[in-house]
């Protein structure tokens, strides 16, 4: 049988993580809103790419909870799901916590410096009324102890679980109960400076368990 090349095989990953990208952000910041229907000729002509990437983009959407298919009718943009965005709140919280736990003991002064600057940013921006920008400072804050802990399992089910989290967090740091979270993030930090990885690691956990679908 003929054996496709690597060079074709890396094209079409590549093909499909960007679709699969591209989809997942819309969906997160709602420029595709919940309950709206999906159809392939049009994804395909916005995204660029052929009929399968988008399907296997979608295949991977449907997996962690952002899309509905129905054999032979249609996809759709899942809607706003409670007790999903719980279940995945709980598991972000727990690996959090794991990620907070095996950081903090390798922890530089240019790590902690550059979570102070972050929660900084997450405040201006909250300030601000910069959902998007508090997202993104909220993510560069936390994912120093991701990034530190090295963890990859521990990554892999955070790509899974956080972009129904980040679809609720739109509404909250869109408001004032957002606020409450530069304060935890400085309690984090200072926690960490001092070396206090188990309670580090539960101020973390108790930070993205204050997110509310």
């Amino acid at each position: 049988m003929p054996v496709p090349s690597r060079a074709a095989g890396a094209e079409r990953a590549l093909l499909r993580d960007q679709a699969f990208r591209a989809l997942r952000a819309a969906i997160v910041d709602g420029t595709l809103q919940p309950g709206e229907r999906l159809v392939d000729a049009e994804l395909c002509e916005w995204l660029g790419v052929s009929r399968t990437p988008v399907r296997e983009a979608i295949a991977r959407l449907e997996q962690i909870g952002l899309v509905q298919v129905r054999a032979a009718s249609s996809t759709t943009v899942s809607p706003l799901d409670v007790r999903a965005t719980a279940e995945a709140q709980a598991v972000a919280a727990a690996m959090h916590e794991l990620a907070a736990r095996e950081a903090v003991p390798a922890l530089v002064a240019g790590d902690l410096d550059t979570m102070t600057a972050a929660n900084t940013t997450f405040a201006a921006a909250l300030a601000a009324g910069d959902v998007d920008a508090a997202i993104a400072a909220d993510d560069a804050f936390h994912g120093v102890f991701v990034r530190v802990c090295g963890n990859r399992r521990l990554s892999g089910l955070l790509e899974d679980v956080t972009p129904l989290l980040r679809r609720a967090e739109r509404a909250r740091f869109g408001s004032l109960t957002g606020r409450a979270s530069v304060a935890q993030h400085a309690r984090i930090v200072e926690l960490a400076r001092a070396g206090d990885a188990e309670g580090a690691a539960r101020a973390n956990r108790e930070n993205w368990l204050t997110l509310r679908p």
